[in-house]
């Protein structure tokens, strides 16, 4: 028996994570931008999000294993490793 969870709760962007997403994608000067500026500067709330988990379904309906098989995103060289080693293909 095994469970799957499909929901996808939580807080989506926060300074340091905001920070973080800016430097992996080569993209510091958007930090400027009035948005990143008040998001930095904690004058917005953060937003929470909730929804089906849309990529969890895909997971489950597809027989995949890993999220990053139904959803494209940055993975460290580690996940990146244990994946090939894994035979799991990485979008």
């Amino acid at each position: 028996c095994s469970v799957s969870d499909f929901s996808s709760m939580g807080i989506r962007v926060d300074e340091k994570s905001l920070t973080e997403q800016l430097e992996i994608a080569g993209q510091e000067k958007r930090s400027t931008l009035e948005y990143h500026q008040a998001l930095l500067n904690k004058e917005l709330p953060y937003t929470i999000g909730g929804g089906i988990g849309q990529s969890r379904l895909c997971m489950f309906l597809l027989q995949k294993i890993h999220i990053g098989e139904v959803q494209v995103s940055v993975w460290n060289e580690e996940i990146l490793s244990d994946c090939r080693k894994r035979n799991i293909h990485l979008l």
